[in-house]
């Protein structure tokens, strides 16, 4: 399984399926999606100049229940799940909400995602506060906001990689809209000896998992 980070909340799983997660601002000659989630629908997330780059017919789109698009279209809420395995999909949503902020209310029912691939659980928490619910959360490779500002802090996010503890933690959210590498340096920093695995990916270079 190879991961891309594309800056911001995007992201590229390539695997036996191709898969997108919150496209926002991407370039570049990129595969066409066989699978595009989307978290929620503000546009730094929902952008559909981004998904028209990467979309094709038979397209799959994963999306919260506020966003309408043609095509294959599964909708789902936090709790909500899909399974298809001929498809090859797998995927639970699960809640992404602020505590403190009113950017992302939980009566939004916006999401958060945990993406079975080749065996591997990959979660993409959305935009979100560190949440009770994450205590719930099992995965293997935990992709977490790290600014601020309309998500947790770098600190919060390390209480969130503790509580989740996956074999991998990967920051995100930071270098484009809000945040600095110097928010994703600080997360590394404070997980050192925690055990788990972080790593901070560059824009546009795959890594393999």
């Amino acid at each position: 399984m190879q991961l891309t980070w594309l800056g911001h909340d995007g992201f590229l799983i390539e695997s036996e399926k191709t898969v997108y997660i919150d496209p926002y601002q991407i370039s570049g000659k990129l595969p066409k999606a066989d699978v595009i989630y989307i978290t929620h629908s503000h546009f730094d997330h929902f952008s559909a100049q981004d998904i028209a780059k990467i979309k094709t017919p038979k397209t799959i789109m994963i999306t919260s229940m506020d966003i309408k698009v043609e095509g294959e279209h599964i909708t789902l809420i936090p709790g909500g799940e899909f399974n298809n395995s001929i498809k090859g999909i797998s995927v639970k949503a699960v809640p992404a909400y602020n505590l403190n902020k009113k950017f992302h209310p939980a009566n939004s029912e916006w999401n958060g995602y945990v993406i079975e691939i080749e065996g591997k659980k990959v979660y993409h928490a959305g935009d979100t506060d560190f949440i009770p619910e994450m205590k719930n959360i099992a995965c293997d490779i935990a992709l977490l906001p790290v600014s601020g500002t309309y998500v947790m802090t770098a600190d919060e996010a390390v209480q969130a990689a503790l509580v989740i503890n996956p074999k991998i933690a990967i920051p995100m959210h930071f270098g484009s809209v809000v945040g600095s590498v110097n928010d994703a340096e600080h997360f590394a920093h404070k997980l050192e000896n925690s055990g788990i695995r972080v790593i901070i990916l560059k824009k546009g270079i795959a890594v393999t998992l």
